[in-house]
């Protein structure tokens, strides 16, 4: 049996470099010019090693989940329901503002798509967003079991509530908010959280 040419590039360095390009300009604005350009790939080269830019992407957002993104399953591994939201915000603080990363969020910048691009990556950013909304939710429930969070309070809706704080964090960065004044928007959003008296 035939063996295809192996690959003659850095798949780690390739997809960080289209990371960067996605982060920035979101996935309607990247055309493979960009990523070509970012890569030093052609666009041949791209299509071969990864079927189409949606293709691409895919891969591009399990690397952002894996690594700027993990500061969610380290958050809600906190002791306390204040503790797991401290972190879930300040990691999103400290994400979105990183030295050598675009401002924002890629899960939030890369779900402003429509028409057909929202047919091909739009679902997976969804599903990926609702997946971190699922992992607070069971945390918050957790919370709830052992006492640390009241009895009246929805699970599900706390977590909507963190995850959206998280999401205007990424947008407030994105606009060119300083990562001091994010954190400071953390720890005025958990001085008093809104279900406490």
């Amino acid at each position: 049996m035939a063996r295809g040419r192996p690959r003659e590039f850095d798949l780690d360095q390739v997809l960080q470099a289209a990371l960067n390009v996605f982060w920035g300009k979101g996935y309607e604005g990247t055309t493979m010019a960009d990523l070509s350009e970012a890569t030093g790939l052609n666009p041949g080269s791209i299509y071969a090693a990864f079927g189409s830019k949606a293709g691409l992407f895919k891969q591009v957002v399990d690397r952002y989940v894996a690594t700027a993104f993990s500061y969610g399953s380290h958050s809600v591994e906190a002791d306390s329901v204040r503790e797991v939201i401290r972190r879930w915000l300040t990691g999103a603080s400290e994400s979105a503002t990183g030295e050598t990363t675009p401002a924002g969020c890629l899960l939030v910048q890369g779900a402003l798509v429509t028409g057909d691009a929202a047919r091909e990556v739009g679902q997976d950013l969804t599903d990926r967003r609702k997946a971190a909304r699922v992992m607070l939710t069971e945390r918050f429930a957790q919370a709830q079991e052992s006492g640390d969070l009241s009895a009246d309070v929805e699970p599900r809706i706390a977590a909507r509530y963190v995850v959206a704080l998280a999401e205007g964090i990424a947008v407030e960065a994105a606009s060119g908010a300083s990562r001091e004044a994010l954190l400071n928007l953390v720890d005025l959003a958990v001085r008093r959280l809104p279900w406490e008296a």
